[in-house]
């Protein structure tokens, strides 16, 4: 029996999910957010403070973000958590080193210095890439379903997207091309946007206006937040129980309730009585949506037509806490390495993205005499490749040699929660292994790497993934699966159109409450 009732119920943490939730939040729908085993960014050990991911706020220019801070009435004090990043990123290559700053005559000359062979290619590529970015903001500015599903959301969705370049006929265009084969300013183009997308890159590379677009991310002047990941997520619950939400990211839902085809409700761990619903969102894939419904439910169009999802590669992430004599001082807090290599690629040399923080940042209780500098350290593992899990450490320790050549002398710890591997101590000048079990934040045995998908077919403009609306009916999804090619753009635009979804799904509850407000205005 069913003894209580949202209007929603969000699964998982993610910035798609709680930017949905926090929109129907403020529209005064009744939300529940449970986190459905999603952990926080940040782990601890003993006086020990790491990551389990790396984040970069990426969209804090992106259309969609803009609007719902100003639904949210949020965009000052929103503001405050911001740290804006000059340079930008450096990237870091076998013979040379350059910063990407927000001011542009300083990029030119950092060109001039490090790449005067192709310059004039740099400045017709950044031209482009404005220009896509430009039409993108227009489109994306727009009240829009991305990516749409039926009839009058394809067409709607379909003028705002007739205006996005290098889609179409052009989506097998090589941006690249004037570059000379193997110019290592491809690397630079690249390696920020592939590590910023949820989508697997084929041999190809990334589809033409997922890399513009995510490059440009990179490249328009972007912000960090001093606490990272959890600060926005903090946010973002924050806004939700504002507006009468309640946000249980401990708890997760056990299975799904359908009756006749359709999602009535939600099983709790631990409770034995469904908690009533009409709407559930999540960041989880179909299949695992389908799962928790025990099979039933599941339309008849997501059998017949529903998109094979591949996880062909996996996030790998290590956290080094070091002592700061170990890094050149203009080392920046983004930062790509490539790997000193030939030209025949060793998967034991990846590439690293690589982010740098003083660890007081993140604690206010320490001196600046103690501080530390903690190195997070990202790689791409394939799923099918030469490099192991297990070897994922050392062959992230070999590229961090290749360009930091004393850090071996100054590590203070190392750790991944992901490898299953003891964390390295290594505050009494020799290596100590403190076994998992010890870590009490992270799964003993480690955790699964965040997969990086493949979709087959691929969806909408070659950016898509699984559709917004759910395999079984009243199913919504607003994770990293919908839109995987733009990464959080791609989370935040899932989001707010899931949100649009369900908002007009009940217009008469909008419609009451537009006249609740204008008897009170007019009263």
């Amino acid at each position: 029996m069913t003894t209580r009732y949202y209007d929603a119920i969000i699964l998982g943490r993610s910035l798609g999910v709680l930017s949905a939730a926090a929109l129907l939040a403020r529209r005064d729908f009744r939300v529940l957010v449970l986190g459905q085993e999603g952990r926080p960014c940040d782990y601890k050990f003993d006086r020990f403070r790491f990551r389990r991911r790396a984040f970069t706020w990426l969209a804090g220019a992106s259309p969609p973000w803009l609007r719902l801070l100003r639904e949210l009435a949020q965009s000052p004090r929103f503001r405050r958590h911001l740290i804006p990043l000059d340079p930008m990123f450096s990237a870091l290559l076998s013979q040379r080193r350059l910063e990407l700053p927000p001011d542009v005559e300083l990029f030119y000359k950092e060109i001039e210095r490090e790449f005067p062979e192709v310059r004039q290619v740099v400045d017709e590529l950044y031209a482009s890439f404005a220009g896509v970015n430009a039409a993108a903001d227009e489109a994306f500015e727009r009240e829009a379903v991305w990516p749409p599903g039926n009839f009058w959301e394809r067409f709607q969705t379909g003028r705002a997207a007739s205006k996005l370049p290098l889609v179409g006929a052009q989506e097998g265009l090589d941006v690249l091309a004037r570059f000379p084969a193997g110019h290592p300013f491809r690397n630079l183009v690249t390696l920020p946007a592939e590590f910023a997308s949820h989508l697997a890159s084929p041999s190809s590379g990334l589809p033409p206006f997922a890399l513009a677009r995510l490059h440009g991310a990179w490249a328009r002047g972007i912000h960090a937040i001093e606490r990272g990941e959890d600060e926005l997520t903090a946010f973002l619950v924050e806004r939700i129980e504002a507006h009468s939400g309640l946000c249980r990211l401990n708890s997760r839902a056990s299975s799904l309730v359908v009756e006749r085809g359709t999602i009535t409700g939600v099983v709790e761990e631990g409770e034995e009585h469904p908690t009533g619903t009409a709407n559930v969102i999540s960041d989880l894939t179909g299949e695992a949506i389908a799962e928790l419904a025990g099979g039933q439910g599941i339309t008849e169009s997501a059998q017949k037509q529903w998109p094979r999802l591949v996880p062909t590669a996996g996030r790998f992430v290590m956290s080094l806490l070091v002592n700061p004599l170990a890094l050149p001082e203009p080392l920046s807090e983004e930062s790509f390495l490539v790997s000193a290599r030939t030209n025949r690629i060793d998967p034991r040399r990846p590439d690293v993205h690589l982010q740098r923080f003083d660890s007081n940042r993140f604690d206010p209780t320490s001196t600046p005499d103690s501080a530390l500098s903690l190195l997070v350290a990202e790689i791409l593992i394939p799923r099918r490749g030469i490099l192991t899990l297990y070897e994922a450490r050392e062959a992230v320790l070999t590229t961090l040699r290749d360009h930091l050549p004393f850090l071996d002398n100054h590590l203070v710890a190392i750790d991944s929660p992901y490898d299953g591997l003891p964390l390295w101590d290594y505050s009494s000048g020799t290596r100590v292994e403190i076994d998992r079990v010890h870590c009490k934040e992270t799964a003993p045995g480690g955790e699964p790497m965040e997969p990086i998908w493949m979709p087959q077919p691929a969806g909408f403009l070659g950016l898509g993934g699984e559709p917004l609306r759910g395999p079984i009916a009243g199913t919504f999804l607003a994770g990293k699966t919908v839109l995987p090619a733009l990464g959080q753009e791609g989370e935040l635009l899932a989001g707010t159109s899931v949100a649009r979804l369900i908002t007009h799904r009940h217009g008469s509850r909008q419609r009451m409450r537009r006249q609740m407000w204008s008897k009170i205005e007019t009263d």
